[in-house]
């Protein structure tokens, strides 16, 4: 049975997955950024951007399994771009430029409908309008058999996680304070789930946590 799964989502210690005072130019918010620095020394993730070296340890580690027996991705629209509303035109597709690192179909949620973009590299952008579960039940069809992985943002995740629907969720925790921002846990969101595994580099704490 495919899973839906949600990876190397990092957060600060005070429990924020993005800073405070995000913008069009700042997504993540004051010292957003810094959440993801880690990733950018392994050499899973500089590979990702075409880049040589980089550290092959727990980290490398964890950030490569959040692509192994992937087939699909989900996301919410905050993650896809910054825009709000109605789509004034069809110009944005998203942050990636014209290679998004996906390489199979991504379902983008929205209350806005707007036709799938397709990418070089075999991306492909769906915009769903009908919540949650049709984005799910799309992504696990076009996954075809494989698991699913569910991106940010935070909200998004804590929608999938109130629904019951996240079978695994690995958490960094990066050694920072931001003070503000969007949270990634409220309320008992974990309380159905056990840490499978705890691990930390000199950098991150990692917990992976499945139901």
């Amino acid at each position: 049975m495919p899973k839906l799964r949600a990876h190397n989502i990092a957060t600060s210690l005070d429990g924020y997955a993005a800073g405070p005072k995000q913008t069009r130019t700042d997504p993540l918010g004051r010292g957003g950024e810094d959440l993801h620095s880690w990733m950018w020394q392994t050499r899973t993730g500089r590979a990702s951007m075409g880049q040589d070296g980089g550290d092959e340890g727990i980290d490398d580690r964890f950030l490569r399994a959040g692509n192994e027996n992937i087939g699909a991705t989900i996301m919410g629209r905050n993650m896809f771009g910054p825009i709000r509303g109605e789509w004034p035109d069809e110009s944005w597709t998203g942050w990636w430029g014209d290679e998004p690192p996906y390489r199979h179909d991504v379902f983008v949620l929205t209350h806005h409908p707007r036709p799938s973009v397709s990418m070089s590299g075999g991306t492909t952008f769906h915009f769903v309008t009908d919540g949650i579960r049709a984005a799910l039940d799309r992504a696990v069809e076009a996954a075809g058999g494989r698991d699913v992985r569910l991106g940010g943002g935070a909200a998004t995740i804590r929608e999938y996680l109130r629904a019951g629907l996240v079978d695994e969720l690995h958490i960094a925790v990066v050694p920072i304070l931001l003070g503000g921002g969007e949270r990634l846990l409220d309320d008992d969101l974990v309380s159905t789930y056990r840490v499978a595994e705890f691990v930390a580099s000199e950098g991150v704490a990692h917990y992976r946590l499945i139901r």
